[in-house]
């Protein structure tokens, strides 16, 4: 059986579990080791056994936990070359063991414990930002945030998925009318901010398939969207494309930015084929 739980998705935080009970992998720690640790417990995991904690990109909300988590329990960090030079430059006091940092290149496969990751290349205003596709000999999960629009690459590498969490960071118009500064707002909007609700659900038209049982729907913006909108936008897009699927015939959540999510979970039975 293969999980996933956000322990947090937002712009001031984001720490995703995944773990199939012999693996336990964390995708990026940008909340506190305490809220992790915390977290993690509830899962029955101790944060001494993770097997790497997988780091999208280097900005604050994705990796502000990372020192502490690295110094209290030697849990490897892997991201890309870029991204850990600028953790490693940045990190003065040097409290992560460099012996800790495994760099990954987009489009190579690696394993940690039982798990084989891919990280696929993202397009965000950071050094070499990546998303991840996670899975074992059964299932397949994947995080996909922080990119402002999707690749060919991107969309063939998340085709057969059993989960999947997806931005949906912000409704474009609440965005436009609001109360942001303009280079903000382009920015987020530009093609290395973030994806719009209606974007998420186009991404999701093009990699749905009978096997993805979930989607929860993470990083949304706390003033530029609501998840009620998030939701009703992405159901939008799959119901009034041509594709066969409908977004009844899986689940759609959102996540939030300061508790965890529920749990979700796919059995060895579900994987691989629709219910």
């Amino acid at each position: 059986m293969m999980k996933m739980q956000a322990l947090a998705s937002g712009s001031n935080g984001n720490a995703i579990y995944i773990g199939d009970g012999d693996c336990h992998i964390l995708v990026d720690a940008g909340i506190s080791c305490k809220r992790i640790r915390d977290g993690l417990k509830l899962l029955g995991v101790d944060p001494g056994d993770l097997s790497a904690v997988l780091i999208t990109h280097e900005h604050s909300d994705h990796i502000q936990g990372l020192k502490v988590l690295s110094k209290k329990y030697h849990v490897p960090v892997c991201g890309t070359r870029k991204t850990l030079e600028y953790i490693a430059m940045n990190d003065h006091d040097h409290e992560i063991d460099m012996s800790l940092y495994h760099p990954v290149e987009a489009g190579k496969t690696f394993e940690a414990g039982n798990f084989k990751i891919l990280p696929v290349s993202t397009f965000h205003d950071a050094a070499d930002p990546v998303c991840y596709r996670i899975e074992n000999s059964r299932q397949a999960f994947a995080v996909v945030t922080d990119t402002g629009m999707v690749s060919e690459e991107m969309i063939l590498k998340m085709q057969e998925l059993d989960g999947i969490l997806l931005e949906a960071n912000h409704d474009i118009r609440m965005l436009e009318a609001g109360s942001y500064p303009f280079p903000l707002k382009r920015r987020i909007l530009g093609d290395y901010g973030h994806l719009s609700n209606e974007r998420a659900g186009l991404f999701l038209t093009q990699i749905l398939s009978k096997r993805l049982k979930f989607c929860l729907l993470g990083h949304l913006s706390e003033e530029n969207n609501y998840p009620e909108l998030a939701l009703m936008a992405v159901k939008n897009e799959i119901d009034l494309s041509d594709i066969p699927f409908r977004s009844e015939d899986f689940r759609i959540d959102v996540a939030t930015r300061y508790e965890s999510s529920a749990v979700y979970t796919v059995t060895e039975d579900e994987a691989g084929c629709g219910e």
